[in-house]
């Protein structure tokens, strides 16, 4: 069986007991070593053979996967393995194989993200949406799903792989919008290093230029990052539902 585990943003704490667990009874482990903690590999048992997927192709990767289709293979992504993880992939090769696998999901950077500034992601009033997306570079984007053409909805928007081209996002975020709306930088959300940036449209590239922020960041933008906003009616005491009855 070949276990693909979300390991979570960064803290080797945030994958979840049952990544854990798998990861402890592993025989095989391949992961990303560029953007996953080797305190990790503390976890694995003795013996354990240990690949770092950072210098493998996908057919290496599939080839040790068929070598040890007899053992317990951990496929180690970085934060859930659905966002970005390149998974299908490698699940459509051991399709072909005949090797059974299963997903184990994991804490994504954009939640990381959020929890990093201290934020909530969806606010009554605000915005009940989110956007997770990324700016076109060496990987195209659909032209539908331009950067520019989702930020007119005006939704919250969690932006993966971009930070390198900030100067461009913020281009199309500002022709989207139309209005100078908040954004939260994350570098390396829940690592030791983690940095945080606040700012709005106007004056974010040049923070980010001052602070040196290349690569590793999430890029979170929308009113809920300074707003005002309703209360939730969940817990609003003149409100009834299903397990309570209003106090007013």
């Amino acid at each position: 069986m070949v276990y693909f585990i979300g390991a979570g943003p960064g803290d080797v704490d945030l994958i979840t007991v049952k990544g854990r667990d798998i990861l402890a009874k592993a025989d095989v482990v391949i992961y990303a070593g560029s953007l996953v903690a080797k305190e990790h590999m503390d976890y694995c048992k003795e013996g354990a053979l240990i690949y770092n997927s950072a210098k493998m192709t996908l057919e290496e990767v599939i080839e040790v996967m068929n070598d040890n289709k007899d053992k317990v293979i951990v496929r180690l992504h970085t934060g859930d393995p659905a966002i970005y993880g390149a998974i299908k992939e490698q699940m459509d090769e051991l399709e072909k194989l005949n090797i059974k696998y299963e997903v184990v999901p994991g804490v994504s950077s954009f939640t990381a993200a959020a929890a990093a500034i201290k934020r909530e992601l969806t606010l009554p009033r605000v915005t009940q949406t989110i956007i997770l997306t990324r700016i076109e570079g060496r990987t195209p984007v659909p032209e539908s799903e331009d950067l520019e053409k989702l930020a007119q909805v005006g939704a919250t928007m969690c932006i993966f792989l971009s930070i390198s081209m900030i100067d461009k996002v913020v281009e199309k975020l500002r022709r989207g919008y139309r209005r100078n709306v908040p954004i939260a930088i994350v570098e390396r959300a829940t690592w030791d290093n983690e940095r945080s940036i606040i700012g709005t449209l106007d004056d974010i590239v040049d923070k980010v230029k001052e602070a040196n922020i290349t690569k590793c960041a999430q890029i979170l933008v929308g009113d809920f990052i300074d707003c005002d906003y309703d209360k939730s009616l969940l817990y609003d005491k003149t409100f009834t539902h299903m397990f309570r009855e209003a106090k007013e």
